[in-house]
């Protein structure tokens, strides 16, 4: 089992930036595969970016150039970096673990933080 826990979200201006972070615990941090959703009123579930357990990374064509995905082990934590934000940047911004055990994968989600990019 594993449980996430976000941070960071709030508001900020058009062209501001943010950093939100998830710490995770209950499994072995290093072996997840770590990503970041969002969702927005009205709008399904997008994935945004994602970093597997070897560092490589994958985003979503809208946030490519601005958003950085990155994981601190050590700290059981990932972090998204989000600058030059849009107003269509502004979701609830979820944190995903994907674990595989016994060929199974599991995906676990966080609470969501709430981002809100708004003059």
């Amino acid at each position: 089992q594993v449980q996430l826990v976000e941070s960071g979200g709030g508001l900020v201006q058009p062209g501001g930036s943010l950093r939100l972070s998830c710490a995770a615990s209950g499994s072995n941090f290093s072996s997840l595969r770590m990503a970041w959703y969002r969702q927005a009123p009205g709008k399904q579930r997008e994935l945004v970016a994602a970093i597997t357990s070897s560092g490589n990374t994958h985003y979503a064509d809208s946030v490519k150039g601005r958003f950085t995905i990155s994981r601190d082990n050590a700290k059981n934590t990932v972090y998204l970096q989000m600058n030059s934000l849009k107003p269509e940047d502004t979701a609830v911004y979820y944190c995903n673990a994907a674990e595989l055990k016994m060929l199974t994968m599991t995906n676990y989600w966080g609470q969501g933080t709430q981002v809100t990019v708004a003059s």
